[in-house]
């Protein structure tokens, strides 16, 4: 039959999506073949279409129970018969399933990648004849992968020893140019045979938000009231306490993470598939291969370790192709988290000096003033236009010269002999007392208080800037110590310009007519009140909300002195007047 046939009468699509039919082809062609293509991008056809095709069976190497669950309900529903073995089955449930595959009454046998280690189920690998081997989540090979495990590293060799040899295809979202390097050495896939759709998600736009998060959260929620879509966070007790804070706002809400009960944790999870609950708040531990098309939003509550885990959770949102959002809300300390994470782990220290180095590579997306999409990609090796659909694409602020403050940092950097981190360089730009600072003579430096009239957070906030745009290169290392890039020096040696994005310092004068208007709503509302205008909005408030003339409630949350109980009780008149 011919492929788009079966695919049409089996999947329902009408064409193939890009690099499907590369990696079909080598496949039917029985070579062996890697597959990179983003979170919906639809790898699973890449397998399970030839599954139909190949006269043997089809083993399928899944990382989780519940991805397995899905994927074989969805095939069976297809009638395309699978089954999956792990380990919420029972002794005499496995052997039945064993005896189906035996008798090639199944196509496709899903097993976790423990199970290839079992003597028992090697023996029987050598009674049924497997044409194909899908290894999904491939990433898992790589011990520079985000999501390394131990166990897919011995599927290696294990495959090495088959009787058989079977065609192999291993399948991610998720790879940079140092992961699919060892996966294609391990797996023993030509290079040539790597297919790569590239990484870009043209219906998703990337937002960095970081002031007040709760309040942004529920404010989102409310706008987006009818949306389904997901919040992760780090740990399963800041799930919980969201979790609390979302119900106590009567929105439609469930949790997930590893602390619950698998009875709960499966209730939940079909829930939010079945739009029975508006919003999942979750760790990590949920999501992989949930076939969810209608996600609209995903954000993250607090930072993932690295940019592949982030692409990955955040492409779980708008698989349908429609317009979707993900959202990182950034605050410095969710780091820490993460660094605890990377010191308690059992690794080896070069893995850890990874993991830290992806840490900061996350840290630096936050700062970062260029496109998000196109900065993402870049850290998967591939480059592209600007999106033109992300917070930085979107934001009109003003562009100005900051050369000369550049130019103190990194020659205070090179005076400190490139040896210390962003927050004693800080400190001596700042002119602190600190005591180490007066112990290794710094305060004698020509670049001691050169930036006084600055805060140390202002300081910090341009040394993460200049990191993020390379003109600061940090070490390895759980802490790392600042070094000039070569794009820095030219900086020093006035050969190039550094600009950043800021709001324009306008003085507002006194006849302003939106300031004055803005003024007297707050008169009006002061005295309704019975209270002093500068307790509703300050001057200074009013100010920024002339400069940035907020349009919606989301905008509205991001100037200075607004909360959410001053956005409930004052916002629509605001921005009534705004809107004008």
């Amino acid at each position: 039959m011919e492929l788009t046939t079966l695919l049409k009468e089996k999947f329902g699509y009408d064409e193939f999506r890009p690099g499907q039919t590369e990696i079909i082809q080598k496949i039917l062609d029985h070579q062996n073949v890697l597959g990179i293509m983003p979170t919906g991008g639809g790898k699973s056809v890449c397998y399970q279409l030839p599954a139909l095709v190949l006269e043997g069976l089809t083993l399928v190497i899944s990382p989780l129970i519940s991805l397995m669950k899905d994927q074989v309900d969805a095939l069976n529903e297809m009638g395309i018969p699978a089954a999956f073995i792990n380990s919420s089955l029972t002794m005499p449930e496995i052997n039945d399933r064993l005896r189906l595959a035996v008798d090639g009454k199944i196509k496709l046998l899903y097993v976790a990648p423990e199970r290839l280690e079992s003597y028992d189920f090697q023996q029987l690998l050598r009674h049924v004849p497997i044409e194909l081997l899908a290894v999904d989540e491939a990433h898992c090979i790589s011990q520079w992968g985000h999501d390394f495990r131990p166990s897919y590293l011995k599927l290696a060799d294990i495959i090495q020893q088959f009787d058989q040899q079977p065609s192999i295809v291993a399948l991610t979202a998720t790879a940079t140019p140092q992961v699919a390097e060892d996966i294609l050495q391990r797996l023993l896939i030509p290079k040539e045979n790597q297919v790569t759709t590239g990484f870009a998600r043209e219906n998703l736009a990337f937002q960095v938000v970081k002031e007040q998060k709760d309040t942004y959260l529920l404010e989102y929620l409310r706008v987006n009231q009818n949306q389904a879509g997901i919040v992760y966070a780090s740990t399963r007790k800041e799930v919980e306490r969201l979790y609390h804070l979302l119900k106590s706002k009567n929105i439609s809400v469930g949790k997930y993470h590893g602390g619950m009960g698998e009875q709960e944790r499966s209730k939940n999870q079909e829930d939010f598939l079945f739009d029975r609950i508006q919003v999942m708040v979750a760790t990590n531990a949920f999501g992989m291969g949930i076939n969810k098309s209608n996600v609209r939003f995903v954000i993250h509550a607090q930072v993932p370790g690295n940019l592949e885990s982030y692409y990955q959770e955040a492409g779980r949102a708008g698989r349908d192709g429609l317009p979707s959002e993900a959202i990182l809300l950034f605050a410095p300390h969710d780091l820490q988290i993460q660094q605890f994470f990377i010191d308690q782990s059992e690794m080896a220290i070069d893995y850890k000096q990874n993991e830290y180095l992806k840490l900061r590579e996350m840290s630096q997306y936050a700062h970062s003033q260029m496109c998000l999409q196109r900065y993402i990609l870049r850290y998967f090796g591939e480059d592209g236009p600007d999106c033109g659909r992300c917070s930085n694409c979107l934001d009109d602020r003003e562009v100005i010269d900051i050369t000369i403050e550049a130019q103190k940092v990194l020659s205070c950097v090179k005076r400190m002999g490139e040896r210390f981190g962003k927050s004693l360089i800080g400190k001596v730009l700042t002119g602190s007392k600190d005591q180490k600072i007066s112990q290794w003579h710094f305060d004698e430096l020509p670049t001691y208080g050169l930036m006084k009239d600055w805060s140390q957070k202002e300081v910090t906030q341009l040394i993460d800037y200049l990191t993020a745009s390379g003109f600061l290169t940090p070490t390895e290392g759980q802490f790392p110590l600042l070094k000039i890039a070569p794009t820095g020096i030219e900086v020093l040696l006035g050969k190039r310009t550094v600009t950043r994005k800021q709001a324009p310092v306008r003085t507002i004068v006194k006849d302003d007519a939106l300031f004055e208007e803005l003024r007297a709503l707050r008169s009006e509302l002061a005295q309704e009140q019975n209270m002093p205008p500068y307790v509703i909005f300050s001057d200074k408030t009013l100010q920024e909300l002339v400069e940035k003339q907020p349009q919606t409630t989301l905008e509205f949350l991001q100037i200075k002195g607004v909360g959410q109980s001053k956005l409930e009780k004052y916002g629509a008149a605001f921005l009534e007047i705004l809107k004008k």
